[in-house]
């Protein structure tokens, strides 16, 4: 399976040992959850789905890699304690608590969740002395005489044999006490996660044009050359950060991320590319609808690859608008239920408004700890929940600038400041309707109803944000060439159904 099939197997899964029945109870008994296996090649994105799992699903994640363990941290330490059987007195072992099993309990201790996944990496590479120790873990969920505490799911991770040279085989009992899922590398797949992750769009639009370059492992007489899903998305940040600090990204830094020679030559090669495409198109132009005839033509020229880059950069322009105006209308909600706190407080008189504005600020930042240190919290979340802080500093700061201590005459001087953001945001919705707009007129007036066409409605839908965004505001253009486009698409269907039929008879 793909490894979006295998995160909403690992969430499925979680969530049915997580149920409980009236009486509070684990409908599946911790003795009868099998540990989840999942088997996977390097950098495919395993760890990446365990984070989103736990986000989702608001629930805690520890992750250990199991290679830098040894016996003694696994399952603690030996020590000698003092038992009385029928009058005779004994020296018997017993163990220190696991390192990993201590974890847990300071985790649940420190950020007040019961339940989580407990994520096992490179579970099957473990040294000879850990193993019999890793496959006592998994049938009984032990380590030393230590249960991993009920309400934690158990998930591991590892490599295909043709990866790892350490790999150690499971036997068949072990085998048949897990739930092993096996994830194959698939762009397709990936990409959705490309898109809604905010991967640079030179590089998920150069695999939209070289697939085979996705995945790569080889043995050369160099050493290993290979390409993963990890190493596409670290360089995409480190893309994001040398463009915003004006360094020059060349093949030299593309190499360190993209292992293989031939991938990264030729990827510097298309990055290179594609910001000449970036500044030759004027894609602001375009989506501002101001491109002239010089543009127009020379897309309706453009080789296939090259109107796929140019397609890329204006999907990744367009939505990025969506996404910032979504961040704000998120934004604009939050600040508004604490403001209508601050409003009621403000009102009863009790505290003058700087107080009680700083003592917002004081209880959004304490929040803000929290949720960072239980490790839930999605990137645009905290973003917000800085942004609120840094406003009622703000409007702190407007009242002190002014030197306005009353209540009532603070509350309509914050008012003011807010109505003035929410008329900001109502200007940027219509703008980036309209930018939304013209680039679904440039499509079609270069391109017609053809694959352009058809690569900004399904990258559209697949985009979380655009596919929020054009939920509630709305885009006429989109549904009119969504449903051609399904039309089509049925109709290519039934011409072949016809053509393979006519080949029958």
């Amino acid at each position: 399976m793909n490894i979006k099939e295998a995160k909403q197997e690992v969430e499925n899964a979680v969530k049915a040992y997580l149920l409980k029945d009236k009486f509070g109870k684990y409908v599946i008994e911790r003795v009868r959850q099998r540990p989840l296996l999942i088997i996977g090649a390097p950098g495919i994105g395993k760890t990446a789905i365990m984070e989103q799992v736990a986000k989702d699903l608001k629930i805690g994640l520890i992750s250990y890699s199991m290679t830098h363990h040894t016996r003694q941290s696994a399952i603690g330490l030996p020590l000698i304690e003092k038992r009385e059987y029928e009058g005779e007195e004994y020296s018997i072992s017993e163990y220190t608590m696991s390192e990993i099993i201590a974890s847990v309990y300071e985790y649940m201790k420190s950020t007040g969740l019961k339940e989580g996944i407990l994520f096992l990496d490179e579970i099957n590479c473990v040294s000879e002395t850990l193993s019999p120790a890793m496959l006592q873990f998994l049938q009984y969920k032990t380590f030393g005489n230590h249960p991993v505490p009920e309400g934690w799911v158990i998930v591991t991770a590892g490599n295909p044999p043709e990866y790892n040279k350490s790999v150690r085989e499971f036997d068949v009992v072990t085998l048949d006490r897990v739930k092993k899922i096996v994830v194959e590398p698939d762009y397709e797949s990936w990409k959705e996660y490309a898109l809604n992750k905010g991967i640079h769009p030179a590089i998920t639009t150069y695999l939209d044009i070289r697939k085979s370059n996705f995945y790569f492992i080889e043995n050369t007489v160099d050493g290993k050359a290979f390409v993963t899903a990890r190493g596409w998305e670290d360089l995409s940040d480190m893309i994001y950060i040398y463009e915003k600090i004006g360094i020059k990204v060349n093949e030299r830094l593309i190499s360190q991320y993209v292992q293989t020679k031939i991938i990264a030559k030729d990827f510097a090669v298309y990055y290179d590319l594609f910001n000449k495409y970036r500044s030759d198109y004027k894609v602001l132009d375009i989506l501002d609808g101001k491109y002239d005839e010089t543009v127009k033509e020379r897309a309706k020229d453009a080789k296939f690859d090259e109107r796929l880059t140019l397609m890329g950069l204006l999907l990744d322009t367009v939505t990025g608008f969506m996404k910032k105006n979504l961040t704000e209308e998120k934004l604009t909600g939050a600040l508004l239920d604490v403001l209508k706190d601050v409003k009621e407080k403000s009102a009863a008189n009790e505290k003058d408004i700087v107080t009680i504005l700083k003592e917002k600020t004081d209880e959004r930042k304490e929040i803000l700890k929290k949720e960072i240190k239980r490790g839930l919290i999605k990137k645009q979340d905290e973003s917000i929940m800085r942004e609120i802080i840094s406003r009622l500093e703000d409007y702190t700061a407007k009242l002190a600038e002014e030197g306005i201590t009353e209540n009532k005459k603070g509350f309509a001087l914050i008012k003011k400041n807010f109505d003035n953001s929410v008329d900001e945001f109502e200007k940027d919705t219509q703008s980036t309707k309209q930018k939304l707009d013209n680039m679904f007129n440039f499509v079609e007036d270069v391109f017609g109803r053809d694959k352009e066409m058809l690569i900004a409605v399904t990258e559209l839908t697949a985009n979380v944000n655009s596919a929020e965004f054009i939920g509630k505001y709305g885009s006429e253009k989109y549904f009119e060439n969504n449903e051609a486009m399904l039309f089509y698409q049925r109709q290519a269907e039934v011409f072949k159904q016809i053509e393979v039929l006519g080949k029958m008879m």
